[in-house]
Order: C-alpha cells, then structure tokens, then sequence
C-alpha cells in the first residue's frame, strides 16, 4: 500500500504533462459599451446611454452574476448584449462577433435577460394604462372625435422557425409560413396596455380575443369604455367594430374609427421597426413568447422614456374575415354611436 504522505512520480510527472499542454484560457478585451455618443447606441442598441443605465438599475438585481469568476459579464455587457440581439434579430454568432464573445455566453445571456424582462410585465404593461381612465379616452378622442375609446385592439404575426414535434402544423399562418399569433391592445402614445403572446399563427384573432383574460374582464363591466377593433372580430358592447356596408351616417363613424384605430397598426410598426428580432425569431415558439413579451416590455419602457423612435414602414393588412357574429347588443351600441356622435 503506498504511502500517502509520498508523492508519487509518475502523477508528478503527469501533472507537469498536462500543464504543458493544456490550452491556455484567452479573456478577450470587453469595451465599455456606454463609452459610445447616444448615436452610436440607438443604433445598435436602440436606447440612449441614460436608458440603458437605467435598464442595468431595473435589471440588475435579477441578472447580476454572485462572483467575477471566470471574468463573468457585468450587468451593463449582459443588457447590451440582450438589446443588439432584440434590435439586431441577427445570428447570435453575429452578435457575439460585435459583442468579442462566444456563441454559448450570448446565448446564455439573452435567455437571463429575456426572462428577467418578462418578470416585469405586469409593472409596465397593465390595462387599461398607467394614466387616469378619463385621459385616456381624452388622448382617443382627440385623433378622429371617437369617443369613450380605452384601447385599439389587433393580432400580429411573430415569424417563427418551423417547430419539430407533430404540432408543427399548428403554427402555420393563412399566408402559409410559421408564426405565433400575438394579441396586443394598446393606447393613443403607442403604450402598449395588454399582450398576450401564447398562440400558434393558425389561431383566429377572435378566439384568442374571447379566451384572453381582458375579454372576461371587459364582459363583466370591470372598465368604462370600448375597444375598437377590425371586421375579424364580432361587435361586442365592450368592442366596436366598423360598418361592412357603411351608409351616410355609417361611413363618418367608419373613417373615425379607421383613424382611432389605426394607432395599434403604429405600434406594430414601431415595435417591429426598434426590434428587428421579431421579423424572424430562429428559437422555439415558447421562447419565441418570452422575448415578444420582453420586447413589448422594452418597448414600453423606451415610450415612457421617450426614446427616439425609429422609422415605421408600411403595415400589413391580414383582413381577416369574422369567424363569430355580431352581439345583437354590440349592434345596437354601434348603432347608437352613429345616432349620438356622427350624424
């Protein structure tokens, strides 16, 4: 039996082996990534140095690593990161390129960061908005003379990559490529005020509306107003859709509720314009859910701060047609409408 108090040899010899051709750890150089003038940061991060100082401050409690270890990232390196990745919606090779690290750290870091911003949802996106109810409607009003308006509502496409598992089908869209369906009802500024983002694209706008939870909320008169909505949707008290066949009357209540309305198509655009991500996302429908919701999040926080926004191009229109009918009472709060305010 050897001795234990007797080094051995031969694992000292194995030991210096081993030193010798061990492959030595590189640290590439991290620059400060706030060193930048705002110009060079909206551009690639799509917020000022002040808003991602105050993104660190919102995040770091959540995202900061216990130790330096390893030359950990710090707060300031993972936010940029996870921003370039959202602004960019780039190969995260790519990122890691900008970034001086590798594919496995970006990804790690944006699924922190992601998850992080999504826990704070319910602080910067709660319905029907963070300003007094009357002001809302006040903001509403002002565009096209619709009254007691709390909100425009619509779907958009999230472009995915085709899931594997026998759902794939699932999330093929009427345009025929893979999305998820997102339901979003924002304000007049743009603000988004609810998201839900768990469906698959072959989903209706209507079912999605009927299963979410503001659909229950609004059905059993917990707000004072309306939503406006498109033909998909069937006219509900609670949502207001326009006229098929509009007459006199009918079309004046038409062109201002288009006009109201049309403020959830800018904040598509806007979202999808500061976030390219969301024109593509390479990763799996559940994680595709988790940064819709963390880009609506940062969207919100950018409107809030007034952040510059960025060019919106164009928006589609899917037209989809109503799948459930009219509410015989949604119709008769329609047809008051015109009566009282666009006759």
């Amino acid at each position: 039996m050897a001795c234990p108090f007797v080094r051995d040899v031969v694992d000292e010899e194995a030991l210096v082996l081993r030193r010798a051709f061990r492959r030595e750890r590189v640290f590439r150089d991290r620059l400060d990534p706030l060193a930048f003038p705002d110009d060079h940061l909206y551009e690639r991060y799509r917020f000022s140095a002040d808003g991602i100082r105050y993104l660190c401050r919102l995040l770091g409690p959540r995202i900061k690593h216990r130790t330096a270890r390893s030359h950990a990232l710090s707060v300031e390196q993972m936010v940029c990161v996870a921003l370039r990745f959202f602004a960019s919606g780039a190969f995260l090779y790519s990122v890691g390129d900008a970034e001086q690290l590798n594919k496995a750290t970006i990804c790690r870091t944006i699924r922190s960061v992601c998850l992080a911003i999504k826990a704070l949802a319910d602080v910067f996106i709660s319905f029907p908005g963070h300003r007094r109810l009357c002001d809302i409607k006040e903001e509403f009003y002002r565009i096209a003379g619709f009254p007691n308006v709390i909100g425009a509502l619509d779907c958009t496409h999230i472009r995915i990559k085709a899931p594997s598992g026998a759902h794939e089908a699932d999330f093929v869209n009427r345009k025929s490529f893979h999305s998820i369906n997102v339901q979003m009802v924002c304000n007049a500024d743009c603000v988004i005020s609810n998201v839900v983002a768990k469906w698959p694209g072959s989903v209706h706008e209507s079912r999605i509306f009927r299963a979410s939870e503001i659909y229950q909320c609004l059905s059993q008169g917990e707000f004072s107003g309306v939503l406006l909505g498109d033909r998909g949707y069937g006219c509900q008290p609670f949502l207001l859709t326009p006229f098929t066949d509009p007459q006199e009357a009918q079309q004046a209540y038409n062109h201002a509720h288009a006009r109201t309305r049309a403020r959830v198509e800018m904040t598509f655009g806007l979202l999808k314009a500061r976030f390219h991500c969301l024109h593509k996302l390479r990763v799996s429908p559940v994680r595709a859910c988790d940064i819709t919701v963390a880009c609506a999040v940062l969207h919100n926080v950018a409107c809030l701060r007034k952040e510059r926004a960025p060019r919106v191009p164009p928006a589609m229109d899917w037209d989809n047609p109503a799948i459930f009918p009219d509410d015989d009472s949604g119709r008769l709060l329609r047809d008051q409408y015109v009566l009282n305010y666009f006759s």
